[in-house]
């Protein structure tokens, strides 16, 4: 196709892309193949699972390069841009919503159904009939004791060095943006580098705080309210941050090959925006799910 980048009155769209099948084809493996394997069928579910997530992950890299090619071409215009953006900002709404939901339940749980069953407000005939020997106190495994005693994982150890590491790198990816709009290449891939390294740092004390919960405080996602609603606020967090740190990664590369501008440069904005998402939605997590 012919440049359209200053053809104010072109929109481009792409023709016969098979990426939009080749998804969901992804989807539904991935999707049924979970849902086979949390249901005890665990080679079928297995197979599908992993051939589901094997699919996505071609279809990103095909469907992302496509993009990239194209842009690089100069096939986007102004009006293209502002489509990205506003499906970066409605992607991230989304994303919003999704934290929101784990959160409400936190809430649910910590505010209405423990006080509930100890006996507060409208539980005082569940308490009485069924656990009247329930202690309503946060944080709890559930009145039947679901997965015996755990430990709690303390605020100010690695959950506040990780809470500080997501600080610095939102900082540091700051600077990288400001460097690109100044033409500062060397400066740009210093400073986003250092974003991908905090990226790293934070996910592997992640991962050493889940082994020593698991390993040592008998803390899992069978620790009945409390230990699925922690490992299910902070793991999907632990995968937004991976996701993150990847397209962090692509970001540098493409900043390496010197695919942005000053003034064109959203693949790199969309990123940022991402990273600070994560970044505050963290100090909610830190907050609510290790402080209070």
């Amino acid at each position: 196709m012919a440049n359209t980048t200053h053809d104010p009155n072109v929109y481009y769209v792409p023709h016969g892309s098979k990426w939009p099948l080749v998804g969901s084809v992804g989807l539904f493996l991935t999707v049924g193949g979970f849902a086979n394997w949390m249901n005890g069928s665990t080679g079928l579910g297995q197979v599908m699972s992993l051939a589901g997530v094997a699919i996505l992950l071609w279809m990103m890299w095909g469907w992302f390069g496509d993009v990239i090619r194209e842009s690089v071409r100069g096939m986007y215009n102004r009006q293209v841009g502002v489509s990205f953006r506003m499906g970066m900002i409605w992607f991230i709404f989304s994303e919003v919503m999704f934290f929101a939901a784990f959160f409400g339940a936190l809430f649910y749980a910590r505010a209405l159904s423990v006080p509930w069953l100890g006996g507060v407000g409208d539980g005082a005939a569940t308490n009485a009939f069924l656990w009247s020997g329930f202690d309503a106190a946060w944080p709890t495994n559930g009145p039947a004791a679901i997965g015996g005693d755990f430990g709690l994982i303390p605020a100010w150890g690695l959950p506040l060095l990780n809470t500080l590491i997501l600080l610095a790198s939102g900082v540091t990816i700051t600077i990288a943006h400001h460097a690109l709009k100044a033409g500062q290449r060397t400066r740009l891939l210093v400073w986003l580098g250092a974003t991908i390294v905090l990226g790293v740092i934070f996910l592997v004390f992640q991962a050493e705080e889940y082994v020593h919960a698991y390993r040592d405080l008998n803390l899992t996602l069978g620790s009945g309210i409390y230990g699925s609603t922690f490992f299910m606020l902070t793991g999907f967090h632990g995968l937004h941050v991976t996701l993150g740190t990847i397209m962090l990664i692509v970001i540098w590369f493409r900043c390496l090959k010197g695919h942005f501008s000053r003034d064109d440069h959203f693949g790199f904005e969309a990123v940022a925006w991402y990273w600070h998402f994560v970044d505050v939605v963290w100090l909610g997590l830190f907050l609510f799910v290790y402080v209070l």
